[in-house]
């Protein structure tokens, strides 16, 4: 029960928690001080290893531990005050004072002694710590510790740290930490052991400290892990600033609600930073426990003797397993879409192919569903730039780049090949540009679903290296007159048979339904000339024919 000096008549020294109370001032104040200056000087080690290696997993490390540490340090100056306000009840002043201990109040002085401008300033200096006497400075320094151990863990956070090998520095760095922990240990046993009557605070500053025990030893796998090949030793690293990051924003929040609460110098202060997330690191944990405490305190009321919570008690355990239980076992239940279908592994054995619908099987890992297609068709290019789609665009804008088909333009979906010529009796070659195009579906029978499923692990990527091995192929026995003539079709009907032979042999279960040649020409810097040459050609010709038929019609008339 907290006391008032004006109205409390019991004698304070017979009271246990106020002869020790200088005491225990003294081992907070040591503690707050210390815990502080390590929190400063770690933070201070992580700038300096930010400014030369932003994305080392040091970062992290060290903020998250800083944090940790700082916010104890805040929950010690927290439990000073206390401390310090019993041994000033007693007569006896502790002689440190830091923390923003009691003011000494300057002599007034006299209103005529001062200017308008001074007695201006006095007013608003006065009023300024009206203020923050009604506000108390406790709530002051909590909120603002608890805002810079934000701070700390925000400058640690970045979940897009890489994988780093430490080397020797991460088995020094994890032989500190449990060198401090152990410390800390030590140091909370004491604390958990005091009486309540003795040191009230004591129970209170034990969970900050398996707070920072807690950050230490869970740094300690990813110290002792890290590498460059495994990325969670450094997740585990950032994700630890989420522990004092939530008792951080519930002592901000105590800091708040307590500067609403009225402050009397005359009467015993209460100790504010309590954490009920930092409570809850023990074994077994209770995370009603301070509701119930609180409520048999104020009110009188004892959960522990209403039968339904007793009940509840003791059948959350089976209750919760009960659940889990279900849950695994509706882990069996698969459900199928209308558009795909289903392979079924029992023990890592395919057993069937499951069309669309609910099917009952083994819970995982047992049992499990490989989806598969079922009809879906898909239009795919020998290019791997034709999955960069062209921005949709309105419907009476102009058409897209893609559906630019003249020669001089070049297209992202077209691929150089090259193509057997003749040039002056002599065999030669070309380069061509060509967009083939092939349309195909996972087969619909239950063999090609397994095959698809377990033979190829990226059928886009099958298709295209089948192709381009096909179009070499055949590419060396045509010409490009031909392919630019009459043999347009044929070559789409030879590329698919071919594509589709070599998918068969390799078991793919892929179907191909249609070959496409969307556009095959020269290349675009080379348009110009081979309209040039086919231009002469022709006009060769022309000339060749025309004096034939002069060569006729004289050869006719030297008979007449």
């Amino acid at each position: 029960m907290r006391v008032d000096l004006d109205t409390a008549g019991e004698d304070l020294q017979a009271l246990p928690r106020f002869q020790q109370a200088a005491v225990h001032a003294r081992r907070l104040f040591a503690l707050a001080l210390g815990s502080g200056l390590l929190a400063a000087l770690l933070f201070l080690l992580a700038i300096l290893i930010g400014l030369f290696a932003a994305r080392s997993p040091w970062l992290p490390l060290l903020c998250n531990n800083a944090a940790a540490l700082l916010l104890l340090a805040a929950a010690a100056q927290s439990a000073w005050r206390v401390d310090a306000w019993r041994a000033r009840a007693l007569g006896q002043e502790p002689s440190l004072r830091w923390f923003g201990g009691r003011e000494t109040a300057d002599e007034p002085l006299a209103p005529e002694a001062l200017s308008a401008y001074d007695r201006f300033l006095d007013s608003i200096g006065r009023g300024i710590r009206s203020l923050l006497r009604r506000i108390g400075p406790g709530a002051l320094w909590l909120a603002g510790l608890c805002v810079a151990a934000l701070l700390m863990i925000r400058a640690g956070w970045s979940l897009a740290l890489p994988g780093a090998d430490l080397g020797q520095a991460a088995y020094i760095g994890a032989g500190l930490l449990l060198l401090g922990a152990f410390g800390l240990l030590v140091l909370e046993r004491h604390f958990a052991a005091s009486g309540e009557a003795q040191w009230p605070e004591a129970a209170a500053l034990a969970p900050l400290l398996r707070l920072v025990i807690a950050v230490q030893l869970l740094s300690l796998p990813g110290l002792l892990f890290a590498s460059a090949d495994n990325l969670w030793p450094v997740r585990l690293l950032v994700l630890l600033g989420l522990l004092p990051a939530a008792v951080a924003v519930e002592l901000l929040a105590r800091a708040v609600f307590s500067a609403f609460l009225p402050q009397r110098e005359r009467e015993e202060p209460r100790l504010v930073a309590r954490s009920l997330v930092a409570g809850q690191l023990r074994w077994p944990p209770r995370p009603l426990q301070f509701l119930q405490d609180e409520l048999q305190q104020r009110f009188g009321i004892d959960l522990r003797q209403v039968w339904a919570f007793a009940f509840m008690r003791r059948a959350f355990l089976p209750v919760v397993a009960l659940v889990a239980l279900v849950g695994w076992l509706l882990s069996g239940i698969h459900e199928v879409p209308l558009d795909g279908r289903g392979v079924y592994e029992r023990f890592g054995k395919p057993e069937a192919v499951l069309q669309p619908g609910l099917h009952v099987g083994l819970p995982w890992p047992f049992g499990r569903v490989i989806a598969v297609e079922n009809g879906v068709i898909h239009e795919l290019a020998t290019s791997g730039d034709s999955a960069v789609a062209d921005p949709p665009g309105p419907a009476d804008g102009p058409a897209p780049d893609s559906a630019n088909r003249l020669w001089d333009a070049s297209h992202r979906s077209e691929k150089s090949q090259v193509i057997a010529s003749a040039a002056e009796g002599k065999q030669s070659f070309q380069v061509v540009n060509m967009d083939v195009r092939f349309v195909y579906r996972i087969g619909l029978d239950d063999a090609a679903a397994l095959a698809a499923t377990y033979n190829s692990a990226d059928v886009p990527a099958l298709i295209r290296s089948t192709a381009s091995r096909v179009l070499v192929h055949d590419f060396a026995s045509r010409t490009l007159d031909g392919v630019l003539g009459g043999e347009r079709e044929a070559l789409a009907q030879d590329i698919g048979k071919a594509v589709q032979a070599d998918l068969d042999e390799l078991h793919s279960g892929v179907e191909i339904l249609a070959t496409v040649v969307e556009a095959i020409h020269p290349p675009a810097g080379a348009a110009n000339a081979y309209h040039g040459v086919q231009a002469a050609q022709i006009t060769a010709q022309a000339l060749i024919a025309r004096e034939r038929g002069k060569a006729a019609e004289q050869g006719n008339e030297a008979r007449l």
